[in-house]
């Protein structure tokens, strides 16, 4: 039931609201208020979040690191004999990945993956990703990968090339 308005004060008499009437201003300003404390905050968050301890602040770009470090995060070590192919890498955000890649005399492949993962199954030939792998590993803690141990899994690739050399992919990374 509407009231009639007040004729000295210009307002209805009794606690309701007319209608058309809202209480916007209320309801902006407990919108507006948190948003403004929040955004910045949420800003600074982002950018540490995608700020890396190096400066570099891409957010997961490739990083160029020595070999041995990156073969070491997945519990193996340069082969003898073995020449490094471009830059092993790092690359992580909220995952780690290293990224290697060597060429190695073909005869010593075998040989190398059965010393550095001792408990893993043999390489397979078969179901490789990539047309052009001969031979690949895949490892986890299920599969063949030593305990102590940073990376949470390993792929070999290995790939097969003239005058008796092997090209090598090795990846390990965290998940």
């Amino acid at each position: 039931m509407w009231r009639t308005r007040n004729t000295a004060t210009g307002h209805e008499g009794g606690g309701e609201v007319p209608r058309g009437r809202t209480r916007w201003r209320l309801f902006a300003a407990l919108v507006t208020l948190p948003v403004l404390v929040l955004f910045p905050l949420l800003v600074l968050l982002t950018a540490s979040v995608f700020s890396e301890p190096d400066g570099r602040g891409d957010g997961g770009a490739a990083a160029h690191v020595p070999c041995a470090e990156a073969l070491r995060f997945g519990g193996a070590a340069l082969p003898d004999g073995a020449r490094p192919v471009g830059a092993c890498t790092l690359q992580g955000f909220q995952d780690i990945h290293y990224g290697a890649a060597f060429r190695m005399p073909r005869t010593g492949v075998r040989e190398w993956l059965a010393h550095t993962y001792p408990d893993a199954p043999g390489p397979a030939s078969e179901h490789c990703a990539g047309g052009d792998v001969d031979l690949c590993l895949n490892l986890g803690y299920q599969r063949g990968l030593p305990d102590g141990v940073d990376a949470h899994a390993v792929q070999v690739r290995v790939t097969y090339e003239a005058a008796g050399t092997a090209l090598v992919r090795f990846a390990a990374f965290t998940m």
